[in-house]
């Protein structure tokens, strides 16, 4: 096959894996979109394409140590940086971004893959990519302990005055049954928390609260909002 005609199908294929982690990405509203996968996996195919075309065409005796996969290998490294672009720091030790930021360097590897000839093995890590990011998580939320199954939910509160902290705790942690809800309710509990006086006496509750799945923003919510001497609340989720 000729060179050239080789390495356009390469970043052809480096475009189409490229393509499905960012459509995947895309769908769930994520950081890495279709665009920047994309060019990530070309990129990273076109270097890996000129580290070993140039080993080909540069290596001799007068180059000895010269190393095909040495300018791809920086890739790796490099790719560091846009990963950490994608990763946030909310509400104190609660991290999102981290899935978005390692398969921005998964793309990188699999446009290496691509470039260094290895069309199989790019195939079935896009395959297993899927199937870990999306399956596996639905898998373990079915049949997977129930601590396994929680999401964390940022909430803010700001109370009357003098009033006891320590009962609105208890209210939050204990979940009341639904009455249209079959099983039994999960518990929640609090992570972090931390209280600070207002200047008009008030105070301000800011906790990460770890919930069931089915525990929704928005019943956590109006939980909250039920307890008695509550003046405001804020509730995000993370």
């Amino acid at each position: 096959m000729d060179l050239h005609l080789e390495s356009i199908i390469k970043l052809l294929v480096a475009m189409l894996f490229g393509l499905f982690i960012g459509i995947d990405r895309q769908i769930k509203q994520k950081p890495l979109g279709i665009r920047t996968s994309m060019v990530i996996s070309i990129a990273s195919c076109l270097v890996t394409l000129v580290s070993i075309h140039a080993f080909d065409k540069f290596a001799g005796p007068e180059h000895p140590n010269m190393d095909p996969m040495r300018l791809a290998a920086q890739i790796v490294s490099g790719i560091g940086f846009l990963g950490a672009g994608v990763i946030l720091r909310r509400g104190g030790d609660a991290i999102t971004g981290l899935t978005s930021a390692a398969l921005i360097w998964t793309a990188s590897g699999i446009g290496i893959a691509v470039g260094a000839g290895f069309y199989v093995e790019a195939f079935y890590a896009v395959v297993l990519l899927m199937f870990a990011v999306n399956v596996v998580p639905q898998m373990i939320k079915a049949v997977g302990p129930q601590v396994l199954n929680k999401h964390e939910v940022s909430v803010k509160i700001i109370m009357e005055a003098n009033f006891v902290l320590t009962e609105v705790i208890q209210n939050i942690e204990k979940r009341p049954a639904s009455e249209n809800r079959k099983s039994r309710p999960q518990a929640r509990s609090i992570r972090r928390m931390k209280i600070k006086d207002l200047d008009d006496g008030r105070q301000m509750i800011e906790m990460v609260l770890s919930a069931p799945d089915r525990d929704y923003a928005t019943e956590i919510y109006y939980d909250v909002k039920k307890i008695a001497h509550v003046m405001s609340v804020e509730v995000e989720q993370l």
